[in-house]
C-alpha cells in the first residue's frame, strides 16, 4: 500500500507492462530451460551406454556441456526473477524489505553494467564465429554460432529481467508492488 508521501506518484503503465512481460518471458523460458536437464541426461546416459557396450560416441561429451549452457544461461533471467540466486547474507537478512529493495536496486546497477558487457562480448564472439565458421577444436568439431547464439539470448534475458527486477525494487522502496 502506497504511503502518504508517495501517493502522487506511482509506477507508470509502461514500466508496469515491461515488467508483466518480462516477467512472463522469463517464466516460460525458465521452464523450458528446466527441461534441458533430462535432455542433457538423455545424452549422458547414451554416452554411458555407448562406452560401456559399444563404440564410444564423438558427441556425447561436448552435447552435453552445450545442453549444460544452455540451460545455465537461459534459466539465468527466471533464477533473478525467483530470487534464487546466490547472495552473501552477512547483514542482508536483518534488514527491512525497504532496505533490502534499496540495496537491491543499488547493486542491481553493476549487474546491469556486467549483463552490458557481457551481452557486448557474446555478440562479438558470435559475429565472430558466424562470420568464420567457428568450430569447436575436438574431434567432433561442430559449429560455435549456434550456443553462441542462446549464450547471446541467455544474457539478453538477463538483462531484461534485471531491468526489470530493478523496476521492482524501485516500486518497493516507493511503497508499492509491482
Amino acid at each position: 500500500m502506497p504511503s502518504a508521501e508517495n501517493e502522487s506518484w506511482t509506477m507508470p503503465k509502461a514500466i508496469k507492462l515491461y515488467v508483466k512481460y518480462v516477467d512472463a518471458l522469463n517464466r516460460v523460458m525458465g521452464h523450458i530451460a528446466m527441461l534441458l536437464v533430462f535432455a542433457m541426461l538423455a545424452v549422458l546416459f547414451k554416452s554411458s551406454i555407448s562406452k560401456t557396450f559399444f563404440t564410444p560416441s564423438l558427441w556425447t561429451l561436448e552435447m552435453a556441456q552445450f545442453l549444460m549452457v544452455a540451460y545455465y544461461l537461459l534459466g539465468g533471467g527466471y533464477t533473478l526473477q525467483k530470487d534464487h540466486h546466490v547472495r552473501m547474507d552477512l547483514l542482508y537478512g536483518r534488514w527491512s524489505p525497504k532496505m533490502r529493495a534499496a540495496m537491491d536496486a543499488f547493486t542491481s546497477l553493476f549487474l546491469l553494467f556486467f549483463l552490458c558487457v557481457l551481452l557486448y562480448g557474446g555478440l562479438s564472439s558470435t559475429e565472430y564465429a558466424i562470420q568464420y565458421g567457428e568450430q569447436s577444436y575436438s574431434a567432433w568439431a561442430p559449429y560455435m554460432a549456434p550456443i553462441k547464439i542462446i549464450m547471446c539470448i541467455g544474457i539478453f534475458l538477463t538483462l531484461l529481467q534485471a531491468i526489470a527486477q530493478f523496476f521492482k525494487d524501485i516500486a518497493l522502496v516507493r511503497g508499492e508492488k509491482l
